[in-house]
């Protein structure tokens, strides 16, 4: 194949109206002749730009491309891409796949990682294999089966399991049910995963699941026959299990749809597991869930902004004062992150002026009470008509606010809408909010953007602790309550008869009493405040290491590509100690 018909790995697919599709094969055998020319040329990459009417292909052009990322968010290449933000998966420059824009985050991330790496002697071949395998979606099930609706018609049903790495196991991601779903953003999500997990240092590799289906439009009696065969399916293939693969909640499911799941697999083929419910996390208290999974991600969020928040030198970079009491928020999404995120901001002195959902929005500059909200969707099933703030009829991402939490669905932060923002801090608590092309926007505009692979991992983090409590087969502090309880009464009784002794009792005992937050701690302690307080110190953790990453690279603000140079590290260095299986 010549140069000028050089194609890359990955092109993007046909669009709609263009020309006939080729076949398999002949899609095929290009990439194939790709991949070997890649393998047979060490100090190249598959797809270059012009220089001087003949292809740059050195290790210092290569660097030379890659150093002007550092802070900018450029167009670096990995082996087997194209530049452009739309080259992997569809969409367009302009309007990316999620795959795309996950991808081109990660290539940002990765030549950075090259470019450290350029004074390892043979460190670039080695480093650039690595890169590649971990950029690569490494397994998908795909699955079609009938269902039989409760009007008696029949359709066939289309899922989606993927695992992007395993270089830990067992894999672990959400389960979503959407009519838009489709392969590309199973495997995007699943990436994000890996990167997340990585992130806050839990041991999973990343995974993802997406069913076709409109929820709505199913009887509870139809959603439970697709959720147990799909988990069938999964389980056939190998798809699922504690220590292979382990599903939880994302869009549309819930504690009703894990404990489906859980059910299934334990009285199916995990039959003979003792530690079958291990196999999903998300599920209700009665089925082994932990208590505090369900607002996780929210409680999540909180932290994050917080980590952010009280940094006086990130505070100082976007000119505001540090603290979180005061500070204003706009909230787009009012499902469940969205809710328990509004919830624990307002506790902790924020006020939320605006609400966004997908049939309207509503506005209060003087703020809205989360719980009144609340009582008020569940009454109306919508937040429409919420009589204590007004209606808005413009886009809320641009209401100026301090903070801007998008909590819906992805791509909602673009090249179009980037410049008209008028927050100082975003928190993507939802996955993929931000496309590359607004990244770049806001890092221009001295906007703090706290990337969704850390904000929004307060729900793997918790469902990690529920995965512990499963295979422990015991609850968080179940056998240490009483303990600790009399520790600390002997313990105050102790420094009584210390000062009784020291001082005497000629005016009578000299009591020590405990404090409330004492009395409270030692007595009133529960799973949930034991999984908080795990929470809290993994963000506070998982922050930290974003912010020297980001110092070391001379980032910025640019907290996206430190926290993806993170997980990058992390899953390198499991790579690099222990190798591979063949």
């Amino acid at each position: 194949m010549g140069l000028e018909s050089h194609r890359c790995l990955g092109a993007a697919r046909m669009l709609p109206g263009g020309p006939k599709a080729p076949s398999a094969l002949k899609m095929a055998l290009p990439r194939l002749h790709d991949a070997h020319a890649w393998l047979a040329q060490p100090r190249g990459w598959p797809c270059w730009g012009r220089q001087g009417g003949h292809f740059e292909g050195s290790v210092a052009a290569m660097l030379r491309a890659a150093g002007r990322l550092r802070g900018r968010g450029g167009t670096g290449v990995l082996p087997g891409q194209c530049r452009g933000e739309g080259s992997l998966a569809g969409g367009s420059p302009d309007a990316p796949g999620l795959l795309a824009m996950v991808e081109t985050f990660y290539r940002r991330a990765a030549s950075l990682a090259l470019q450290s790496a350029a004074g390892r002697p043979g460190g670039l071949p080695w480093l650039r294999g690595l890169l590649e395998t971990i950029r690569r979606c490494s397994y998908v099930l795909e699955v079609a089966f009938p269902l039989r609706r409760d009007g008696g018609t029949w359709e066939v049903v289309q899922g989606w399991r993927a695992q992007h790495s395993q270089h830990r196991l067992p894999c672990k991601g959400g389960v979503r049910f959407s009519s838009s779903i489709g392969v590309d953003e199973v495997k995007a999500l699943a990436a994000l995963m890996t990167y997340k997990c990585a992130v806050v240092d839990v041991p999973f590799g990343g995974a993802m699941a997406g069913v076709r289906i409109d929820p709505r439009k199913y009887s509870e009696h139809e959603l439970e026959k697709i959720t147990r065969h799909f988990t069938i399916e999964m389980a056939k293939k190998g798809f699922i299990g504690p220590g292979i693969d382990v599903l939880a909640p994302d869009v549309s499911t819930g504690e009703r749809e894990m404990s489906w799941i859980a059910d299934t697999y334990t009285y199916t083929l995990g039959y003979r597991d003792i530690n079958a419910l291990a196999c999903v996390t998300g599920k209700s208290i009665s089925q082994g869930g932990a208590h505090g999974r369900h607002s996780a991600t929210g409680r999540g969020v909180l932290h994050g902004i917080e980590n952010y928040i009280n940094n006086a030198h990130y505070m100082d970079c976007i000119g505001m004062s540090p603290g979180l009491p005061g500070k204003t928020f706009v909230l787009q999404g009012f499902g469940k992150v969205g809710l328990h995120t509004m919830k624990y901001l307002h506790q902790f002195g924020a006020r939320c002026i605006c609400v966004g959902e997908t049939d309207g929005a509503i506005y209060n500059p003087g703020g809205i009470n989360p719980k009144e909200l609340e009582d008020y969707e569940r009454g109306h099933g919508t937040i429409v008509g919420f009589p204590k703030a007004e209606p808005y009829e413009g886009s809320i991402l641009e209401v100026p606010c301090d903070i801007l939490i998008p909590a819906a669905i992805e791509k909602q932060l673009t090249r179009e809408n980037a410049p008209r923002v008028q927050a100082k801090i975003i928190v993507e608590a939802a996955n993929g909010p931000t496309t590359p092309a607004a990244h770049d926007i806001f890092l221009q505009r001295n906007i703090l953007v706290i990337p969704d692979v850390y904000v929004n991992a307060g729900g793997v983090t918790v469902s990690f602790f529920e995965w512990l409590k499963n295979l422990n087969h015991v609850s968080y502090g179940r056998l240490s309550f009483k303990y600790e309880w009399e520790s600390s009464r002997y313990l105050l009784q102790s420094v009584q008869h210390s000062l009784e002794r020291c001082f005497g009792k000629a005016r009578g005992e000299i009591p020590i009493l405990p404090s409330p937050e004492l009395q409270a701690r030692v007595s009133g302690a529960s799973e949930r405040d034991i999984v908080y307080a795990g929470l809290a110190y993994t963000m506070e953790q998982s922050a930290k290491q974003i912010m020297n990453t980001a110092a070391r690279y001379n980032l910025g603000l640019d907290q996206r590509t430190a926290a993806y140079l993170c997980a990058l590290e992390k899953v390198l260095t499991v790579y690099d100690e222990a190798g591979f299986t063949y």
